[in-house]
């Protein structure tokens, strides 16, 4: 092995890495010293030290209050993960190797979908979550999300798909095999990356959505981040617990990315440079 020589430049770079990193770092900071006092310890001028007295009772009362909102936001995830994911694939199966009459032009279409802010559709999703009487709860912004992830979805399995050979979907259907026969036994154990990146993509925008789930859902129905709003919400704010519920808000995220953040690369790269 040959060692690393340090030139100027390298000392620049990994220099400049430190301290952005430290400054990405100070807002986790500044939770997890927020969360760590007592109510009384809470002020501007000491808001950068270290707490005399350790309170960890911050995050199980946080935990406390926020655990229907965060059983809200599994189930909100996880099923609009799913539907979003699966729903992508086939999609992308179809749109890449059962192409019909016009299907670019459908596709291209389809895509607009991904350019629409969430913003300017909220009233007209209001007006047909209530006509459908699924306003108010999760299967309304469950649906909601499945539906607003699918052009990104399509997407990324469109193209991982058009690296799969036409040949061998060829050949499954001249050996007889049908649409989802070919899609089951060969195209999805081939996709498993796709899955990983859009998975976590859609994990990711639907577990930290604010605006949707304060307008679509009713108190019982909220998620997390509507729960840490109102654990934040009055006139005098305990800063302890929203900031320990922050920190407790982002650790599946956080989890989920430290697991497969390796499979994301991988998945992104996965069909980037053919042989």
């Amino acid at each position: 092995m040959t060692a690393r020589k340090f030139t100027l430049g390298n000392v620049f770079l990994y220099g400049t890495l430190a301290l952005l990193s430290l400054f990405f770092l100070m807002p986790a900071y500044m939770a997890a010293v927020t969360a760590l006092k007592m109510p009384a310890d809470i002020n501007l001028p000491t808001a950068w030290e270290w707490p005399t007295v350790v309170n960890w009772s911050s995050f199980s009362q946080a935990l406390a209050k926020l655990r229907p909102d965060f059983i809200n936001s599994i189930i909100l995830t996880i099923c609009g993960t799913a539907g979003s994911t699966v729903l992508g694939s086939l999609n992308g199966y179809v749109f890449s190797k059962w192409k019909f009459k016009g299907s670019d032009v459908i596709f291209t279409l389809f895509l607009f979908g991904m350019f629409i802010p969430y913003q300017v559709i909220l009233i007209p999703l209001f007006q047909t979550l209530r006509a459908m009487n699924l306003y108010g709860g999760l299967p309304g912004l469950i649906l909601a999300h499945i539906v607003y992830g699918l052009p990104i979805t399509s997407l990324i399995f469109r193209n991982f798909y058009a690296q799969i050979p036409t040949a061998l979907i060829e050949s499954a259907r001249l050996d007889g095999a049908g649409f989802f026969s070919i899609y089951l036994r060969i195209v999805f154990p081939l996709s498993i990356p796709g899955f990983v990146v859009t998975s976590l993509w859609q994990f990711t925008q639907i577990w930290n959505e604010f605006l949707w789930g304060i307008c679509l859902t009713r108190h019982t129905s909220n998620p997390i981040t509507v729960g840490l709003a109102n654990l934040a919400g009055g006139q005098a704010v305990t800063w302890n617990l929203p900031m320990a519920g922050s920190i407790l808000a982002a650790l599946p995220v956080l989890a989920i990315y430290i697991f497969l953040g390796r499979y994301f690369i991988r998945g992104l790269l996965a069909g980037s440079v053919k042989e």
